[in-house]
C-alpha cells in the first residue's frame, strides 16, 4: 500500500486541507457511463423501481453503448413522453469493473485523485436518491440478488448487523488498486435528503405514526385523511417528491444561497457518522489507509453549520488527512453565485467546487454574451482569489464542467450565459454538434490557464476524449472509448437545425491533457507557487502572470485573441516549458505571439 500519511501529514492542522489535495489531478468519473466491464450485471427494471414518477415500460431494457443520443428506443417511443422526461430511464450498464479494467488509461492520463458520484445503492442513474448509505450499488458487483438477500439480514439502523456484499467488496478492492497507483478517491454523498426506497423512509411510509423513523423528516401525518395516498405528507427536497428531506432541527433564520444554524436529527446523524465509519475505516481498525480519502458534499447551503461543523470534527477524528469539498454554488440562479468564503475557514469544508473561477474564466476565454475584458478578468480573479487563505486557495477544486454543467467544448461553443439556457430543450439554437477550429484554440488556451493557475485542476470524464454535450442530462452520455463502435450522432428534436456526427475518442485532446497534467507535475511551483499578475503587451491584451516560489519562477503568457500579439519576455535567460501554437517567434526580449498561443517560461537558476 504506497498511500500512508507521513510525518508532515500526522500533524496537519484541523483547519488546513491535506496536502494531498493541493497537489491532486482531479478526475469526475459518473460510473454508470464510464464503462461496463461487467455485461452479465446490468441493472433491471426491479433495481431501477421507483426511481422516477413514470415507471418503466414492461419491455424496458438496457440502451446499447454507442446508441445514437438522441435517438428513443423503442420502448421509449411508446411512452409518449418527450425526450428529456424519459432520457432519465435509460441505462447503460457502467460499473466498477468498468473503472477497474481502465486504471491503466488513468495512470497514463496522470490522474492523482478520483471524485466518484454517488456510488450508493439507489435506483437512479445519478444515485442522489438513496436507498441505503452503508452499500454500495447493488448492480456494480457480481451478483444482484445474492447482494440483496444479504441486505435483507441486516437492521439497517444497527451498523453491526451490516454485511458486505460483492459490490461493497468490488469497492473496497478498487480503492485498494487506485491507492497502490497513489490515487486518492473521494465519494459524493447527499446527506440532505434520501430517495423514497431508503430504508428509514420506507419503514415510515408502512407503520406511520408508529414508525421509529418518523422524525428523520419533516412529515405530517393525517389520520384522517381518506385518501391513504394524502394520509403521509413531507417535504421533498426542492419540492421533488421522489427525494424526502431530512430533518433539521434548532434552525436558524434561512436565506437563499446561504448557510445556516442548526442541525441535523440525531437519528440521522448518528446514522451518517456511522456510515461515514464504514468507509473511512472499512475493517474497523483504525487504519483508514483502506477506506476513502474525502467526500464531496452535496447541497451544501441546504444543510445547517452545526452539522458541518460536527462533521468535520467526527471524520478528521477518523482520518486527519480527510479532505472535505462543498457543493456552494448559487444565491440566486442565474445571476448570482454564492460566497464561497464562509465555507472554508477550517471549520466546515477544505475546499468547494470551484465554479466561481470557471465563470470568470469562460467569460473571458470564450465569447458568451457576458463576455468580460483582461482587465476585468484580473480584477475578479483577485476578488475571488483574496477571499481564501493560500492553502485553501491551493486545495480549491478548479472544474470546468461536472455532471451538472455543459461539457467544455459545448459550453465555449455556445454564447449562452453562463449555466443559462444551455441545453436544446431551453434554446433551440444551442449547439450540440461539433465546434470550429477557434473554439478548439479557445479551449485550450483555457486549459493552459486551468493547469498552471492556483487551484486544483479538475477533469469531467469524457472532456479529456474530446467529448460534447449540453446541460444535464446531455452531458451524461457514455463515454467514447476508442474500441467501442457508437451510431451516427443526430440532433435532438427540440433542435433547429441538423446534423449528423460519429463520437469519437479524441486522441489529440487526450495528448492535450496528458501534456498539460505532466507540465503540471513537473514543477511544485504551479501547486504552491505565489501568483501575481502581470501586464507584458503595449496594448494591454495579453494575459500574463507570475507563478513563483523560493526554488523556481515560471511565467505564463497567453495570447486569447486572432490577431498577432507581442510580449515582452520576463527575462533573458528564460527555458520555455511548454507551448501551445508552434508560431511563437522569440526576438530577443520580445514574444511575437500568433493568434491563439500560450508559452510558458521557465527562469534558469543562478549559478
Amino acid at each position: 500500500m504506497d498511500i500512508s500519511h507521513n510525518d508532515h501529514q500526522e500533524m496537519l492542522p484541523f483547519h488546513e486541507p491535506p496536502t494531498w489535495a493541493r497537489e491532486a489531478i482531479w478526475y469526475q468519473i459518473m460510473v454508470e457511463r464510464f464503462r461496463n466491464g461487467n455485461p452479465e450485471v446490468n441493472p433491471t427494471r426491479q433495481t431501477c423501481d421507483n426511481a422516477l414518477i413514470d415507471p418503466l415500460p414492461e419491455d424496458w431494457s438496457v440502451t446499447p453503448w454507442g446508441h445514437n443520443w438522441y435517438e428513443q428506443e423503442p420502448w421509449a417511443k411508446k411512452t409518449g413522453l418527450d425526450f428529456y422526461r424519459k432520457i432519465q430511464m435509460r441505462r447503460y450498464g457502467g460499473d466498477l469493473d468498468g473503472v477497474i479494467a481502465q486504471i491503466p488509461y488513468l495512470v497514463e492520463l496522470g490522474i492523482t485523485a478520483i471524485y466518484f458520484n454517488p456510488l450508493n445503492d439507489a435506483p437512479s442513474l445519478h444515485k442522489y436518491d438513496a436507498r441505503n448509505y452503508h452499500h454500495i450499488d447493488v448492480t456494480f458487483g457480481d451478483n444482484i440478488e445474492a447482494d440483496q438477500l444479504l441486505m435483507a439480514q441486516e437492521d439497517p439502523s444497527n451498523p453491526k448487523t451490516w454485511k458486505w456484499t460483492s459490490a461493497d467488496k468490488k469497492f473496497l478492492m478498487l480503492v485498494r488498486l487506485l491507492h497502490e497507483h497513489k490515487i486518492r478517491v473521494i465519494l459524493d454523498f447527499s446527506w440532505n435528503h434520501t430517495g423514497t426506497n431508503f430504508w428509514a423512509f420506507k419503514d415510515l411510509q408502512q407503520k406511520l405514526d408508529a414508525s421509529a423513523y418518523k422524525e428523520w423528516y419533516h412529515v405530517h401525518i393525517d389520520n384522517r385523511a381518506r385518501d391513504p395516498n394524502k394520509v403521509l405528507r413531507y417535504d421533498g427536497w426542492m419540492g421533488i417528491t421522489s427525494l424526502p428531506e431530512l430533518r433539521k432541527v434548532k434552525i436558524g433564520v434561512k436565506k437563499p444561497g446561504m448557510g445556516y444554524e442548526g442541525n441535523l436529527h440525531d437519528g440521522i446523524k448518528n446514522h451518517i457518522f456511522d456510515v461515514c465509519k464504514r468507509w473511512i475505516d472499512p475493517y474497523g481498525n483504525g487504519d483508514f489507509r483502506f477506506g476513502i480519502d474525502g467526500m464531496r458534499l452535496d447541497v451544501a447551503e441546504h444543510i445547517p453549520k452545526g452539522f458541518w461543523k460536527d462533521f468535520r470534527q467526527f471524520v478528521r477524528a477518523l482520518n486527519p488527512e480527510f479532505y472535505l469539498v462543498g457543493e456552494c454554488w448559487w444565491e440566486a440562479w442565474p445571476d448570482k453565485l454564492m460566497d464561497p468564503q464562509p465555507w472554508v475557514q477550517g471549520d466546515m469544508f477544505d475546499a468547494v467546487m470551484h465554479y466561481h473561477w470557471f465563470k470568470a474564466a469562460r467569460s473571458y476565454f470564450a465569447e458568451p454574451t457576458d463576455k468580460i475584458s483582461l482587465f476585468a478578468f484580473k480584477e475578479q480573479l483577485h476578488k475571488l482569489f483574496s477571499k481564501y487563505r493560500p492553502t485553501t486557495a491551493q486545495a480549491l477544486m478548479n472544474l470546468a464542467s461536472s455532471h451538472d454543467s455543459p461539457r467544455l467544448l459545448s459550453a465555449f461553443f455556445n454564447h449562452n450565459k453562463y449555466k443559462f439556457h444551455c441545453k436544446p430543450q431551453e434554446d433551440k439554437n444551442y449547439r450540440t454538434d461539433i465546434p470550429g477550429t477557434f473554439t478548439y484554440h479557445r479551449v485550450k488556451l483555457f486549459l493552459l490557464h486551468q493547469f498552471t493557475f492556483i487551484g486544483a485542476p479538475h477533469i469531467w470524464n469524457g472532456d479529456e476524449m474530446g467529448m460534447l454535450g449540453a446541460d444535464d442530462p446531455d452531458n451524461r452520455k457514455p463515454l467514447p472509448w476508442p474500441d467501442i463502435a457508437f451510431d451516427l450522432e443526430t440532433q435532438s428534436d427540440f433542435s433547429s437545425y441538423k446534423y449528423a456526427y460519429q463520437p469519437f475518442f479524441d486522441k489529440e485532446m487526450f495528448d492535450y491533457y496528458k501534456s498539460l497534467i505532466h507540465l503540471r507535475k513537473s514543477d511544485m511551483v504551479f501547486v504552491y507557487g505565489s501568483v501575481e499578475m502581470l501586464d507584458v503587451s503595449v496594448n494591454h491584451t495579453v494575459l500574463a502572470y507570475s507563478r513563483k516560489t523560493a526554488e523556481s519562477q515560471v511565467w505564463i503568457i497567453i495570447n486569447n485573441h486572432q490577431e498577432f500579439n507581442e510580449a515582452f519576455l520576463p527575462f533573458k535567460d528564460g527555458v520555455i516549458l511548454f507551448r501551445y501554437n508552434t508560431d511563437i517567434e522569440v526576438l530577443e526580449d520580445v514574444l511575437l505571439m500568433a493568434p491563439f498561443s500560450g508559452v510558458v517560461v521557465k527562469r534558469q537558476a543562478s549559478d
